[in-house]
């Protein structure tokens, strides 16, 4: 059974070392057949360390958990406080909707969505995280309901949104959903 140990400078609190012993803990079972109750992951702390003839006391800052993120951006735009939601996107965001529609500011999709529905919401089924070089990639999922623009109700919609989030920000949005398919005629 696998056991891990991280040291970190001081500077970092529980949340995050919590995040970091569970995310250590994901990654190693996925490389290592080991099952949830035999691995232990532990953090132990350093007061200094040197590293190319530097002395450190203090670690880096810690990130925001990439789902959060996410979620703050959906919320703010489903409020349509396109100003706090752009507070979320990273230099270079670009988005893809459905039929590929690509674009890079908040007011092109709000104007691209006019003509597809009146008003839309999503219902959370869950959210998944993968970790890469430098991104987190959020997958959220569940289904869309809202009012088409004649005025009647929709509901039960499946959606996909994968993101990439660098650094705190969002910088890339592909969206995924059966819309087109339940349109009225």
């Amino acid at each position: 059974m696998p056991v891990v140990s991280i040291t970190l400078l001081p500077g970092y609190g529980s949340e995050t070392e919590g995040r970091l012993v569970q995310r250590v803990a994901l990654a190693t079972r996925s490389v290592i057949a080991a099952p949830a109750a035999g691995t232990t992951v532990f953090v132990e702390h350093a007061s200094t360390y040197m590293r190319d003839s530097r002395v450190f006391s203090g670690g880096g800052p810690s990130l925001p958990e990439a789902s959060k993120v996410v979620r703050d951006f959906l919320g703010r735009m489903q409020d349509r406080d396109l100003a706090a939601a752009r507070d979320c996107l990273a230099p270079g965001f670009e988005m893809v909707f459905p039929g590929g529609a690509h674009m890079t500011q908040l007011e092109q999709l709000v104007e691209w969505a006019r003509g597809r529905y009146r008003s839309v919401a999503k219902d959370y089924e869950r959210f998944d995280e993968s970790w890469g070089d430098g991104v987190t990639v959020v997958y959220c999922s569940g289904t869309l309901r809202g009012t088409w623009p004649d005025g009647q109700v929709f509901q039960g919609i499946r959606f996909i949104d994968r993101f990439e989030v660098a650094d705190g920000k969002l910088r890339r949005q592909d969206v995924w959903n059966d819309l087109a398919e339940a349109r009225p005629a």
